[in-house]
C-alpha cells in the first residue's frame, strides 16, 4: 500500500517548495515517482499586508496595494453583517452580504471575500458582533503556474506544491526564528472534506489559495493553512499545511509500513490524525464541478490506499493527544465533527456516493 499515494498521483506537476528542491541526497522528488517537476518560481509572491482594524463600519483605505482577498473574522452572530468595495474607476458598489465560512478553532465567524482590486471597503458587522476584525490582503501579484503540457496530465490531474501557489514561508516564523505551529505526526485514523466558501468561479484560484493561507496562518493564528490539501474547479490540487522536509505532501516519517500525517487546522478538537481536503469554492447551493470531484476521488483514494483507512467503514476516532473520542464516517464532512455547515448543503448529500467512487478506484487500481 505505500507506494499507491505516488501511483495514484503521479502525472501531476509538483512544483516543491524552495526549501524542499535541497533535501536529503539532493535527488528533488525521489520519493514521489512518475510526478513531473517543475522549478520555483523566481519570485515567491509575498502578499503584502494591512493590519487589521475593528469597529463598526470602519472605512479602510489601501493606496499602496490593491485588495485582492478581505478577511474579516468576529464573536457573535453568524448572519446579519454587510460589505462593499470601492473601485478606482467606479466608486462604491452595493452593499452585500457577509457570509461566514466555518468557525475557526476558537469559535470565531470568520470570512474570506474576493475583492478582485477594490481601492477600499466598508464594513458592517451582524448586529451584536464583539472583537470585529478585518484584513486586506494583496493577492493580485504572484507567480505564473504554466498549464502542463497534455502528455504531462495523466487523468487530468495536477499537483501544486507550495512554491507554485506563492506561500511565504516566512509568515511560519514568530520574530525570533521559532516556528509558530510545529510539526507534528500521527498516524491517520481519518479523512474529512471541507468546502472554503469562496468564490465558486475563480479566475486566480492561486491567489485564493495564498489569501486563505494569510488567513489562516496571521489572521486565525493557526500559525500554518489549516487544510492539508485544497482543489480548485479546474480539478487542480494545491499542497496545503508544511508537513517536513520532502517533496511529499501531508506526511513526512513512517511507523513501520503506515505514513504519518502532518497535523493540520481544520476539524477543531479533532486534528491530530485526521486529514483535511477542501473544495474551493461555496457548495451550500451548488455542487462541485466534475473536474473538481473526480480529483476529489483520486486524492481521497491516494490517501486512503496510502494509509489503509477504508472508505466505506466507520472509525472510532481516539484523538492521540486529548483522549477526545468521536465515532464518524471514515471520509467524512466537516458537519460531522463539530456544528457547521461545512462541506455545503448542496454536497454533503453526496459524500456516499464519493466514498463508493474512492472504493471503486482502489480496487481498480489494486487490480
Amino acid at each position: 500500500m505505500p507506494k499507491l499515494l505516488p501511483r495514484l498521483l503521479a502525472g501531476g506537476v509538483l512544483v516543491p517548495s524552495v526549501a524542499r528542491t535541497t533535501a536529503a541526497s539532493g535527488a528533488a522528488g525521489a520519493a514521489f515517482p512518475g510526478a513531473v517537476f517543475g522549478a520555483p518560481p523566481a519570485e515567491a509572491g509575498i502578499p503584502e499586508t494591512l493590519a487589521a482594524f475593528s469597529g463598526a463600519e470602519r472605512l479602510v483605505s489601501t493606496p499602496d496595494f490593491p485588495i485582492g482577498h478581505l478577511g474579516v473574522s468576529w464573536t457573535g452572530p453568524r448572519l446579519g453583517g454587510s460589505y462593499r468595495l470601492r473601485r478606482a474607476r467606479t466608486g462604491w458598489g452595493p452593499w452585500l452580504p457577509l457570509k461566514p465560512g466555518d468557525p475557526s478553532g476558537s469559535g470565531r465567524r470568520t470570512a474570506l471575500l474576493p475583492a478582485g482590486g477594490a481601492a477600499a471597503y466598508q464594513l458592517t458587522p451582524p448586529p451584536g458582533a464583539t472583537d470585529v476584525r478585518t484584513v486586506a490582503i494583496n493577492t493580485t501579484d504572484g507567480p505564473i503556474i504554466a498549464e502542463p503540457a497534455k502528455s504531462q496530465q495523466v487523468h487530468g490531474f495536477r499537483f501544486v506544491g507550495r512554491a507554485g501557489w506563492g506561500a511565504d514561508e516566512s509568515l511560519r516564523f514568530a520574530a525570533d526564528g521559532s516556528e509558530i505551529f510545529p510539526q507534528a505526526y500521527f498516524g491517520v485514523q481519518t479523512l474529512t472534506v471541507h468546502h472554503t466558501v469562496t468564490a465558486n468561479i475563480d479566475p486566480n484560484p492561486a491567489a485564493t489559495v495564498r489569501a486563505i493561507y494569510f488567513f489562516h496562518t496571521i489572521s486565525e493564528d493557526f500559525g500554518d493553512l489549516g487544510y492539508h490539501l485544497l482543489i480548485d474547479q479546474n480539478g487542480t490540487v494545491y499542497e496545503g499545511r508544511y508537513s517536513g522536509p520532502d517533496p511529499i505532501p501531508v506526511f513526512h516519517g513512517r511507523v513501520g509500513d503506515a505514513p504519518r500525517m502532518c497535523n493540520g487546522v481544520h476539524v477543531g478538537g479533532f486534528n491530530a490524525g485526521n486529514v483535511g481536503v477542501s473544495l474551493l469554492g461555496d457548495l451550500t447551493t451548488t455542487l462541485p464541478t466534475p473536474a473538481a470531484r473526480a480529483s476529489l476521488v483520486r486524492v481521497l483514494a491516494a490517501l486512503a490506499g496510502t494509509t489503509g483507512v477504508d472508505p466505506l467503514g466507520q472509525v472510532n476516532y481516539v484523538n492521540p493527544i486529548s483522549g477526545a473520542t468521536r465515532t464518524v464516517p471514515a471520509i467524512s464532512g466537516h458537519r460531522n465533527w463539530s456544528a457547521t455547515a461545512c462541506p455545503g448543503d448542496a454536497f454533503y448529500p453526496q459524500l456516499p456516493e464519493v466514498r463508493t467512487d474512492v472504493n471503486r478506484l482502489l480496487l481498480a487500481t489494486e487490480n
